[in-house]
């Protein structure tokens, strides 16, 4: 198995100048990630919503992965262990929410066990603007410092935040999740598909590469993620998909660098795995 490229290791920033407060319920951060670097694994005790602005970001947390095209999101409860890591070079946006019942005041009992995990969620226009000027909004009412920043700012980025925890609220989720596995022969199989998923089409060719039975290799992946190597492989392309077209890439590019024959076949799958044509799907990212 290949040795994965060592990356650059990066602390997170500064989590006393960024924390929210019932005063300040939800904040707003920039962090610009170059490619192949990776903020070490923490957690806080707010949620977080992590944007990618462009490029692409992979967010792991709770045994899974996430990837991050540009005008998706991640929401990460509060006391989840998390690591961000850029793919490509990638701007990102982050929430700072103050709020460990769901995402703030107004959510649904029946609706509050799905908040309690990661999702994938999208970025509607709103969001994104608010997102953008919250975080301006930030820098000028805090510059790094500990002072009270000017009432009409403090009371600007209250309005905002509660406009965007609406958004977030009405987002709709994206089935983009991709569970990892615990034994550690499975993960580094895994996070090869991850990065690059097109090199072998079958299980028989991945297990060839990690010197295991094609028999073993699938017996893990029923105990370890209760699916089949296929269906999982399907949910890595999904993401790989996305974050291809994030890059403006045509449907036909895409699908043979997936390692399909037709963008039909590919189009097929799509429909198959999220209940919508790739165009609808992709658009965002696109």
């Amino acid at each position: 198995m290949p040795t994965p490229p060592r990356r650059a290791l990066l602390p997170p920033l500064d989590p006393v100048r960024y924390a929210p407060t019932p005063g300040r319920p939800v904040r707003a951060k920039a962090r610009t990630l170059e490619a192949d670097s990776e903020i070490a694994p923490h957690s806080h005790p707010w949620a977080q919503v992590a944007i990618s602005v462009s490029g692409v970001a992979r967010v792991t947390a709770a045994h899974a992965t996430y990837l991050v095209p540009a005008w998706r999101a991640v929401w990460i409860p509060p006391g989840i262990e998390h690591v961000v890591m850029a793919v490509e070079k990638a701007e990102l946006r982050t929430l700072y929410i103050d709020q460990s019942d769901g995402v703030g005041p107004g959510v649904p009992a029946a609706a509050r066990a799905a908040w309690a995990a990661c999702r994938v969620l999208e970025v509607s226009p709103l969001l994104r603007e608010l997102v953008m000027q919250m975080d301006v909004a930030m820098d000028a009412a805090s510059d790094g410092t500990q002072v009270a920043p000017p009432p009409k700012l403090l009371a600007r980025e209250r309005l905002m935040g509660a406009l965007a925890l609406d958004e977030l609220r009405r987002a709709a989720p994206m089935r983009l999740g991709i569970e990892l596995p615990q034994d550690k022969r499975l993960r580094a199989l895994c996070e090869a598909v991850i990065a690059d998923p097109g090199r072998h089409a079958s299980l028989e060719g991945w297990a060839r590469e990690a010197g295991a039975s094609t028999r073993t290799v699938a017996r893990l992946f029923r105990q370890e993620l209760s699916t089949s190597f296929g269906p999982w492989r399907q949910q890595v392309l999904l993401a790989r998909a996305l974050t291809l077209a994030a890059r403006g890439l045509p449907m036909g590019v895409i699908a043979s660098e997936l390692g399909y024959a037709s963008a039909s076949a590919f189009t097929a799958m799509v429909r198959r795995s999220v209940g919508a044509p790739p165009g609808r799907f992709f658009g965002a990212a696109a």
